[in-house]
């Protein structure tokens, strides 16, 4: 089956639920998505956006809070551009139905997260994410220009290799036509040609073992442009959360929030003691590559498996109203927040690097933007400041919608593209070969490339994962498509460029630190770029 649109969206987060809305007055789109619209990495961010809104806050203090989280390496345009188009897109959420929470005197009711200098972040409770998908997905669902094609799997764009011509790696001139998508109601892999598409396929949490990402963080938008070889950057700047809820066997695990350090939570070793002054002035209110490996190392110290958030001191009525939903997960195991004190344990959570793009969210691919989690924008560098992701998806849907809509205008459909051809497979009943590599993928990658990485442990997961790669190649030559056996080959691909981009970063900087060049990068107090 063939289906044509002007217009491929794949990803339902807030980054392609934007895009989608900004586009679908220039022509008919198609909104791909891998499970339903609402199970998304947006709808699990509990922290909120920011955003200049305030008095005394500015846009030079935001961009300085950036760049010193990013250890020195954001690009400073991309950094510019995207927080001083902040305010018009808080002003188009709003205008969407999005509810961020105020104060009695009608202002916005700020928080203030880790790295941040002002009180900046818009929130609705503790569930904003949510909130935002909410909105985004009634509009989308009200617009006749929108096809939401929702449980559909992305397989591979569709580029000149489907046409007989091999994309070498120094090519320049790769076009994307589209992609195919595997129905998994039917089975059918569908071939969806477009004029323009945009890859907004979110995190790859799930290639860790412990991870706060929903299990649909796999990659695929970042594995489907390396092996249709578009250039991809910055893959070894991982962020891990330093403060994910330590309830051992439940997966995802549960984010407790910056803004909960912001609120005044403090750090604690199980005795009770503080510790984050030790590693660092700001105390627990330091970034989070700092705040990671802080609690990574004391839990090394001590052998705990966890450190403890400590919020009891705070008035309960307002601990309760600003965090409803992690005071009930947390009653729901027996701890009462107001009273005792939190376990918490890093656990993977964002991903600084993806498929490089410019300032409009153009791709090293003709015809294929990318925005989220996916891409590197540039913003970010070695480290994200806390909850400049959300804005960043929202002002780089709204840059690549004007750019692409102009590219779309003067393109066409390429129909020679060959359907799906499914001859000399079979259907593999061997799910417990995919289920098994699935754990040994996940295991390689939390044991010897976490929090804290050196020479010898990326190349025993370098080898180790090489021979993952070479059976789950094999397999995926000989059986019928399936999301799971995709989802595999996708997160062997993501481990591989984790891997290989640590290895070739001979210096600890932000969020990739090395045993082998512990002190290269020492606490930087300006931004230089390099």
């Amino acid at each position: 089956m063939v289906k044509r649109y002007d217009f491929l969206v794949i990803g339902s987060g807030a980054a392609g639920l934007t895009y989608a809305l900004k586009v679908a007055s220039q022509g008919k789109v198609a909104l791909i998505s891998k499970t339903t619209l609402d199970v998304t990495n947006t709808s699990k961010a509990q922290g909120g956006i920011a955003a200049v809104t305030s008095s005394v806050d500015d846009f030079e203090k935001h961009i300085h809070d950036t760049h010193i989280a990013g250890a020195g390496i954001c690009d400073p345009d991309v950094v510019r551009m995207v927080v001083t188009h902040a305010p018009a897109q808080i002003e188009q959420l709003l205008k969407w139905g999005t509810d961020f929470d105020k104060k009695s005197d009608g202002e916005f009711d700020l928080h203030r997260e880790g790295g941040h200098s002002e009180f900046r972040i818009l929130h609705h409770e503790d569930s904003t994410g949510a909130e935002i998908q909410r909105a985004l997905i009634s509009q989308i669902k009200s617009h006749p220009n929108i096809d939401v094609y929702e449980n559909h799997f992305a397989v591979n764009i569709l580029t000149q290799h489907h046409l007989g011509r091999n994309n070498e790696p120094w090519m320049t001139d790769i076009d994307c036509y589209g992609a195919y998508v595997l129905c998994e109601a039917t089975g059918e892999v569908i071939t969806f040609l477009a004029k323009v598409t945009m890859m907004a396929t979110g995190g790859i949490g799930n290639v860790y073992q412990v991870t706060t990402n929903p299990t649909i963080s796999t990659g695929d938008g970042i594995a489907m442009v390396f092996r249709a070889k578009g250039v991809i950057k910055g893959m070894e700047f991982v962020q891990f959360h330093p403060t994910s809820l330590y309830n051992p066997g439940e997966r995802p695990s549960f984010l407790i929030t910056e803004a909960m350090r912001g609120y005044g939570g403090q750090l604690r070793r199980r005795d009770g003691s503080t510790f984050m002054e030790k590693y660092d002035s700001r105390g627990s209110l330091a970034p989070r590559d700092i705040v990671a490996r802080a609690i990574d190392n004391e839990m090394k110290i001590s052998g705990d498996e966890y450190v403890y958030l400590d919020v009891t001191h705070k008035d309960p009525e307002q601990t309760r109203h600003h965090f409803p939903m992690i005071y009930e997960k947390c009653l729901s195991i027996g701890i009462d927040i107001t009273k005792e004190y939190i376990p918490v344990t890093p656990a993977a959570h964002y991903l600084c690097g993806g498929i490089k793009v410019d300032l409009n969210g153009r791709t090293s691919i003709n015809h294929l933007w990318a925005a989220g989690e996916c891409s590197c924008t540039g913003l970010h560098g070695a480290n994200r400041l806390a909850s400049n992701s959300l804005l960043e998806a929202l002002v780089y849907a709204d840059v690549a919608a004007t750019d692409s809509i102009e590219v779309m205008k003067h393109t066409e459909w390429r129909n020679d593209i060959p359907e799906w051809n499914n001859d000399g497979t079979v259907h593999n009943e061997e799910m417990v070969l995919i289920t098994q590599a699935n754990q040994e993928v996940e295991t390689i990658m939390r044991n010897y490339v976490g929090i804290v990485r050196s020479n010898t442990r990326l190349k025993r997961a370098h080898d180790r994962l090489e021979i993952i790669y070479r059976e789950t190649e094999e397999l995926y030559q000989s059986s019928h498509i399936s999301r799971k056996l995709c989802e595999l080959r996708n997160k062997i691909n993501i481990g591989y460029l984790i891997i290989k981009m640590a290895q070739k970063r001979h210096e600890s900087r932000g969020l990739h630190y090395t045993l082998d060049y512990p002190d290269r990068n020492k606490k930087l107090d300006t931004y230089p770029i390099d």
